[in-house]
């Protein structure tokens, strides 16, 4: 009897047409996790013409029966209007399933939603709430947003530590834009010591990925120190981005 983990293994071998055999069955008896890589099938093309809206039928199918990734990609639908006409409120109820059941994508979602008022009304608070949970998960953009907010004081107290903290965590993940705001705090010394050699670092890191913004920072904070300094600075980005290969 084929097993949902027999067609996980045919997508690692990126034969999509076995896969999709030795899910239907399964999707057709009800198995949730076959209907969502079934779905996943039909929505990327993957090896067969992309069908939009059977892979919506086979979300739908599994986020009636509760599952949260299903649930999440039917809210994903309805935002973007793929297979199904665009629907924020349907969206915005779809990813709330999602959400309280722990989805990080979900949650994200819901953040930029309300931080947004996208078929919602506009609510900080409850932006960084969601922002929250799927930063607690390591989710990199929702930790930058928190940091976001949490410089500016919206939803959230003003606080400068927190913001670091946030912006911290998804720097380390690689995420540009977070890489980048370090860079800012310790070139003014905002809530941590005043250090170019680390806005140097970080504002290197950030343009490396093609941040465009952060070239002039990068420039300013090297106008500013010494050769040694940024030959220092320029290890560290080395140091760096070799234990991230």
């Amino acid at each position: 009897m084929p097993t949902f983990e027999d067609g996980v293994a045919a997508c690692k071998r990126e034969d999509f047409a076995t896969a999709l055999n030795l899910w239907k069955p399964l999707a057709e008896q009800g198995d949730a996790r076959a209907q969502v890589g079934l779905g996943q099938i039909y929505l990327q093309g993957s090896g067969m013409p992309q069908d939009v809206a059977e892979a919506v039928k086979w979300f739908r199918k599994a986020a009636d029966q509760g599952n949260a990734d299903a649930q999440y990609l039917v809210g994903e639908m309805y935002a973007k209007g793929q297979g199904i006409a665009v629907d924020d409120a349907e969206a915005v109820r779809w990813y709330r399933k999602a959400a309280e059941q722990g989805n990080v994508g979900g949650q994200y979602n819901l953040g930029v939603i309300y931080m947004n008022g996208q078929g919602v009304a506009q609510d900080d608070a409850e932006a960084v709430k969601w922002f929250r949970l799927a930063a607690e998960q390591g989710f990199a953009l929702a930790q930058y947003n928190l940091g976001v907010m949490s410089t500016e004081g919206k939803g959230t107290d003003q606080d400068d530590t927190e913001a670091v903290k946030w912006f911290r965590l998804a720097a380390e993940q690689g995420y540009a834009p977070a890489q980048n705001n370090l860079g800012l705090m310790y070139a003014k010394g905002q809530a941590v010591p005043q250090d170019k050699v680390q806005a140097h670092m970080w504002f290197t890191l950030a343009a490396t990925q093609g941040l465009k913004v952060t070239r002039d920072f990068q420039k300013k904070a090297a106008s500013e120190m010494t050769p040694d300094q940024v030959a220092e600075a320029q290890r560290m980005v080395r140091e760096r981005m070799a234990e991230h290969q």
